[in-house]
């Protein structure tokens, strides 16, 4: 995903699938499927009813990286 394309959404996690993925659900009511990329990464606690940043790509809007505070 290009970095310059890419864009953040805020949403509420609804559905905690395992450790580095999870269903969010955008403030449009959007749903998404969330993961954690990368090994190094530490993802935040996914919690259902936390609200979560995501990195989408314009190109596929089904999915999203879940970002830590320190990627924003």
């Amino acid at each position: 995903m290009s970095g310059k394309d890419a864009f953040t959404v805020e949403g509420e996690v609804t559905e905690v699938l395992s450790a580095r993925t999870c269903r969010v659900r955008l403030a449009n009511g959007h749903p998404v499927f969330g993961f954690g990329a990368g090994r190094k990464e530490t993802p935040p606690m996914l919690i259902v009813g936390r609200r979560v940043w995501l990195k989408l790509s314009p190109y596929d809007l089904s999915e999203g990286r879940v970002l830590t505070d320190k990627n924003l």
